[in-house]
């Protein structure tokens, strides 16, 4: 990814329920490939969730230690809730599944809705949500960086094209 001075960071918000599971495994995945990738000082990253659930809290224990497992850190993420302010400052606002992207879209301006995309979409593969593993076992978690680590891959190429 080449940018030049002028040109401002890409702005990139996951989004899920509650900010503790996919969410942050997303953000913390996607913050692994951009550093390894160089581009860190060219793409700003965040998590939230659609709901005030869980503000202030870590990701959940079984993300963060699936994570680990992959040499990815959870660690200084805290859940926030998706705020007015993110639809204009996040140039790529990605729900986890189609429940959180219409909660999105209901909250979003109207010259926002466009940045609110599936994260999915930039996978590969056939499935177009992130399931929430929160009330399942550990493979649940598994999974999810499965699907998370195949779309990180996918918007990173993208955003290396633009």
């Amino acid at each position: 990814m080449r940018m030049t001075e002028q040109q401002q960071k890409t702005s990139v918000l996951f989004v899920c329920m509650g900010n503790i599971c996919r969410s942050p495994t997303a953000e913390g995945v996607f913050r692994h490939f951009v550093n390894e990738a160089g581009a860190a000082d060219q793409i700003e990253i965040d998590s939230a969730g659609t709901h005030a659930y869980h503000v202030g809290e870590p990701p959940d224990r079984r993300a963060t230690a699936a994570a680990e497992r992959r040499g990815v850190s959870l660690a200084e993420i805290f859940a926030r809730r998706v705020s007015d302010v993110d639809f204009e400052r996040f140039d790529y606002i990605l729900a986890m599944d189609e429940d959180n992207k219409m909660r999105l879209l209901d909250q979003a301006p109207e010259e926002h809705r466009s940045k609110v995309q599936l994260f999915l979409s930039f996978a590969p593969g056939r499935e177009t949500e992130v399931p929430d593993p929160y009330y399942g076992g550990g493979a649940g978690f598994e999974r999810v960086l499965d699907l998370i680590e195949e779309a990180s891959r996918g918007l990173l190429e993208t955003l290396s094209r633009n």
